[in-house]
């Protein structure tokens, strides 16, 4: 008989304490979702001054930017890469988006999380006469906190191709 009541009071405890653990954790999660939207619009900032410093401070110091022409690995070659980019394309109207659902937390450190999201920019090619060019994607990232704040550990990213003009009939 005890053992029953020990067992009832015990699921009793549970069934009090799971609530109130939900709702811390859909508040640390809110939270790194600001968190991680601030950091978005950092990087949104940083494209749309064409500023390779304010970009690559972003990154964790041994991040990776997977491109679509290959991995770049290091904070500085991060940097020297956009420098180089930024020499030739001009950016505008950079606005990453993170999904609703994201970030979610690797392990349980609370030290590391991963989110998706879309992205979307305007680039004008200096030197190039023609209209900007409207590009957009998704992306998916790792942030990890560096000194109390989040840096981006590893980046990946897409361009969606534009969808073609349906054929005229005759």
């Amino acid at each position: 008989m005890k053992t029953r009541l020990l067992g009832a009071l015990v699921g009793l405890a549970i069934s009090f304490a799971l609530p109130t653990f939900a709702q811390q954790t859909n508040a640390h999660n809110a939270q790194l979702r600001q968190q991680m939207v601030a950091l978005a619009k950092k990087f949104d900032d940083a494209y749309n001054n064409n500023d390779a410093t304010a970009l690559a401070a972003l990154y964790a110091e041994n991040a990776v930017e997977v491109t679509d022409q290959g991995p770049i690995y290091g904070r500085e070659a991060i940097k020297k890469h956009f420098a180089d980019v930024f020499q030739k394309v001009h950016f505008s109207n950079h606005l990453l988006t993170i999904d609703q659902d994201s970030p979610h937390s690797i392990g349980t450190s609370g030290n590391e999380i991963w989110e998706t999201g879309e992205w979307s920019c305007t680039i004008t090619v200096q030197g190039q006469t023609g209209d900007p060019i409207q590009l957009k994607g998704y992306h998916s990232s790792i942030a990890v906190r560096e000194n109390d704040a989040w840096k981006k550990q590893m980046v990946t990213w897409n361009v969606t191709p534009a969808v073609a003009a349906p054929a005229q009939t005759k």
